[in-house]
């Protein structure tokens, strides 16, 4: 048995959910995609897959299988590239998330861009309002905005996020405009669930105070808080590269511009620093070159 193209074959299989999608996408014919799953769960001695007449599902011992089988590919693929081996153009497949603020306002319009480069390397861009757990829903590369990383994540910081509170105009009009962070608590202020929820954490950056803040509306998803905001529900701690052009235009206003909320980093985390595929180094690569570490092209004065 050719291990390598049946452990392709197993990830793709687990990748599609699916035997037939597989044999389509390796151009096998279905009776090809069984061989050789059997045959690597011989090798293995285990069963990998859980198949019914409608859907297969990782076993347990295929969920263990799997990032490691990732790995020996990733590794296969180095050595063809020392080897001179390898075609020049880099392929592959790879899954990636981030919240849905970020995908519209950045990250979609990047892979875009770099998939401009390298029009042979497919992407999935999956956009959740959590941490997703990379390993058991298969995901390459999460981008996440955060200064909480667990320790045993593989992260490289990308850019720093930079947040604005900020409120419709007929908001302060019919309200008044916070003079002082303690101002804020006679205010509706429209919180994350997640993330910011009864607190704000505001500048500068060497003497971060915490403000506790309520109001009637909450949110799981940065693009709520916007709509919201702009509704004149309140005031919203909201992202400067998700609201930036409605400030200029002044839909939105900024409050309390000396006080600025705690700035976060933004992340490219991966399950492993070794053996990465080379379409995953090169996409992470890019990312940090787009991005430009802590000025980030979206951080422009706003007046």
């Amino acid at each position: 048995m050719d291990q390598l193209s049946a452990i392709r074959t197993f990830v793709e299989i687990a990748d599609q959910g699916s035997l037939t999608r597989a044999a389509e996408t390796l151009d096998l014919s279905r009776a090809m995609v069984s061989r050789h799953l059997e045959g690597l769960e011989r090798w293995l001695g285990a069963r990998l897959l859980h198949r019914t007449t409608r859907r297969v599902s990782l076993s347990a011992a295929g969920e263990e299988a799997l990032p490691r089988l990732r790995q020996m590919l990733a590794l296969a693929a180095d050595l063809q590239a020392a080897a001179g081996v390898r075609r020049s153009e880099a392929t592959g497949k790879l899954r990636v998330t981030t919240s849905l603020s970020f995908a519209l306002s950045v990250l979609t319009q990047a892979v875009v861009d770099f998939q401009s480069q390298h029009p042979r390397i497919e992407i999935d861009l999956l956009t959740v309002d959590r941490a997703v757990d990379l390993v058991s829903e298969r995901i390459d590369l999460a981008v996440r905005i955060t200064n909480r990383l667990d320790d045993g994540m593989v992260a490289r910081r990308l850019a720093t996020c930079r947040s604005v509170l900020c409120a419709a105009p007929a908001y302060l009009a019919a309200r008044g405009t916070p003079a002082k962070p303690g101002d804020l608590a006679a205010h509706n202020c429209i919180t994350h669930a997640f993330g910011t929820r009864s607190v704000y954490r505001l500048g500068p950056s060497d003497r971060l105070v915490s403000q506790p803040v309520r109001g009637t509306l909450s949110g799981n998803e940065t693009v709520v808080l916007k709509q919201a905001a702009m509704a004149g529900a309140g005031i919203a701690m909201l992202p400067t590269y998700f609201v930036g052009d409605e400030l200029r235009r002044g839909t939105l206003v900024r409050v309390l511009p000396g006080h600025a909320p705690e700035a976060l980093g933004i992340h490219a985390v991966v399950l492993t620093r070794q053996h990465q595929p080379l379409p995953l180094r090169l996409l992470v690569d890019f990312l940090a070159d787009r991005f430009g570490g802590d000025t980030a092209p979206w951080d422009q004065p706003i007046p």
